[in-house]
């Protein structure tokens, strides 16, 4: 996620989120908060459509993000990219973020545009966090949700997330208590099975290659 991204983002936190962010938080993350990762996912057929009814589609080489045909990731040491157009922020359907705290991977957010729900992108975003946890050191990974989220719990757990406590009256609209879980180790042999069995039914879902770069494949073959 870039800070020209955060007026496409801010509009889809608006819709998922009785108590959305300020735009202002999430500048502060990208550009103040060392611990924050947060990433977006584009849907670049809405992107070439939205270029196509004004110009050619200009087609990239690059090969170097985890999904490179969906997401862009901002990564230390890049050289500075260019400001979102109108056709770029229009194809964000989803977002998501985390805090590095120690070793831990803590999700701070996760959401879809509605209009795109039932579609995968909540778990592609879910592979991403995984990916950035892992290149930033993290052993585990652990978030809160909403005991009434069914549809999340079980995305969750999934990916080996367990119920491993419950924040009373946690969400202030509405004081409903969150559960607070963790995954197993990422290293351990339960999560990386769980990795390789899920994402491969998600790319075939996608119709899109998810690669999960050097550092998942060393601790599969660990």
């Amino acid at each position: 996620m870039r800070v020209d991204h955060i007026p496409a983002v801010s509009a889809i936190e608006r819709l998922s989120f009785p108590q959305a962010w300020p735009q202002n938080a999430y500048r502060r993350e990208i550009l103040e908060n060392p611990t924050a990762h947060y990433i977006v996912v584009k849907d670049l057929a809405l992107q070439f459509e939205a270029r196509t009814a004004l110009q050619p589609l200009a087609i990239s080489s690059d090969h170097d993000g985890l999904f490179d045909r969906i997401a862009r990731f901002l990564r230390p040491n890049q050289p500075p990219l260019p400001v979102a157009s109108d056709t770029e922020l229009r194809s964000i359907v989803g977002y998501a973020g985390l805090w590095l705290m120690t070793d831990e991977g803590h999700v701070t957010t996760i959401a879809s545009h509605p209009e795109q729900r039932g579609k995968g992108i909540g778990e592609l975003l879910l592979l991403g966090l995984i990916d950035r946890a892992l290149a930033v050191g993290a052993r585990w990974m652990t978030l809160e949700v909403r005991v009434s989220n069914t549809v999340a719990r079980r995305l969750y757990e999934k990916y080996t997330f367990r119920e491993m406590g419950v924040r009373r009256r946690y969400y202030s609209d509405n004081n409903e208590d969150a559960l607070v879980m963790w995954t197993d180790a990422l290293d351990s042999p339960s999560f990386l099975a769980a990795l390789d069995r899920h994402e491969q039914r998600l790319a075939e879902r996608l119709d899109v290659e998810i690669r999960l770069g050097d550092r998942v494949r060393n601790l599969r073959n660990g």
